[in-house]
């Protein structure tokens, strides 16, 4: 089939370029030149691991354009796969899913189905409806489609390509006739249903995985006051089928583009009708506070941190993806800086990124040698495979002070015993390093 793309991020090129690995014919959209050239020549504009791989593999298959009226035209189904931030009231900022809407509205010549694969509040499918049907120019049959997207950024190439699950949300048969054919070589489970259930599937989803998140960090905060194990807790918490071992990681809280956008939304919805989901408001608070707890350990060990060197392990808020949206990081290095620290920070992808944030404010290093050296503190925040190889012997040989708060648990905390290491964790019990 002949499919367009509107939107090159995370989810515009991650369905792009698995539809064409299926075997569609795929253009892909964007208003940024550059980009759109970097992505000519098989350069990924994110790092996603084998989304390259994949882009030069199906060249053939797929172009790349900042023309709109080219790509959408003649095409058969045109995915709408822009961002969806986050306004300063926690509703979500529609406008270029709008734009999007219209510019299709306004070059279609053939009948097609307009898919909304970016998140969107409930009852916006409906909406964009009715916008194209009153802005299209050609007499053609537009349908409009609800495909919510469920990758998470590290993994996102897989879990398109063995997806859990494929939710359409369509009202006609057309659209969902199309959708089902879009789809009929992922062997993926498949649910049919109407836009607004779809639409909700993808909110809810993301909420309650939020809300395990932040229950299990109370869980361990609670840990470590009354002096239980989280680790075993979740353990055992996890046999139980009904709970499931997945998102049971306590740590320091929930990052990234979707999940503090998605509760904020959907709490904001709920607001909007005079209804509060305590549950999403509480997750939501929860992992604000969550984020902190570095600082808070930290201070236990220092008043303040001026003059202090300290190494940061991690940046980006998981590892596998360059992403610094929501990164915990971003929470609590302001602090130390502002309090006068020295930071030396390493991260194997997110440099870049916070480069362009602190330029001169934080010292990068190419190894985690280099970023432990002198340190008088160890900050983790990501748990990149190259921190968690770390053998205790070298913070101890390349810092003033072995002093490590790891934000990931990182390590199991016996390691540390009977040496010269201070190490904390998240709900798991604290090694006093001997001196």
């Amino acid at each position: 089939m002949k499919i367009a793309v509107a939107g090159t991020g995370y989810v515009g090129l991650v369905t792009g370029v698995c539809l064409a690995e299926h075997g569609h014919s795929v253009c892909c959209v964007d208003i940024d030149e550059k980009k759109i050239e970097t992505m000519r020549q098989g350069i990924s504009p994110i790092y996603e691991e084998g989304l390259s791989e994949l882009m030069v593999k199906n060249r053939e298959r797929m172009t790349f354009t900042t023309d709109h009226e080219e790509a959408y035209q003649d095409a058969e189904v045109i995915f709408i796969g822009v961002g969806t931030p986050e306004k300063r009231d926690g509703s979500a900022n529609l406008a270029y899913v709008y734009e999007a809407a219209k510019q299709i509205a306004h070059t279609v010549k053939r009948d097609c189905v307009v898919v909304v694969k970016s998140t969107v509040p409930i009852g916006t499918n409906d909406r964009l409806e009715k916008l194209i049907r009153r802005e299209q120019k050609a007499q053609v049959k537009i349908a409009v489609a609800s495909n919510p997207e469920f990758l998470a950024q590290g993994t996102a190439v897989r879990d398109t390509m063995h997806a859990s699950r494929i939710v359409i949300g369509a009202e006609e048969a057309f659209a969902r006739n199309v959708m089902l054919r879009v789809y009929e070589k992922f062997d993926a489970p498949k649910l049919v249903t109407d836009r607004k259930s779809a639409e909700m599937v993808k909110y809810a989803s993301n909420d309650f995985l939020a809300l395990k998140i932040s229950y299990i960090n109370e869980i361990a905060n609670l840990c470590e006051l009354v002096g239980a194990n989280i680790e075993d807790v979740t353990a055992g918490m996890g046999f139980d089928s009904r709970i499931g071992n997945k998102f049971l990681k306590a740590g320091i809280g929930y990052g990234g583009s979707c999940f503090p956008k998605d509760t904020k939304a959907l709490h904001w919805l709920a607001n909007s009708y005079d209804y509060e989901m305590k549950t999403v408001k509480a997750a939501i608070e929860v992992n604000e506070n969550q984020k902190l707890k570095m600082v808070r350990k930290a201070r236990k060990y220092y008043e303040d941190f001026a003059g202090i060197t300290v190494a940061v392990l991690g940046l980006t808020f998981k590892p596998g993806t360059d992403d610094l949206r929501e990164a915990p990081s971003l929470v609590n290095l302001p602090i130390f800086l502002e309090e006068g620290a020295i930071i030396r920070a390493w991260d194997p992808i997110g440099e870049a990124g916070y480069r362009r944030l602190y330029p001169s404010e934080i010292c990068y290093c190419e190894t985690i040698e280099e970023t432990l050296k002198g340190a008088e503190l160890c900050l983790i925040f990501t748990e990149w495979r190259e921190i968690q190889e770390i053998q205790p012997e070298l913070f101890v040989k390349q810092m003033k002070k072995p002093i490590i708060i790891d934000g990931r648990n990182c390590y199991p905390p016996e390691v540390f015993k009977g040496g010269q290491i201070t190490y904390e964790s998240i709900g798991r019990e604290t090694v006093c390093g001997e001196a």
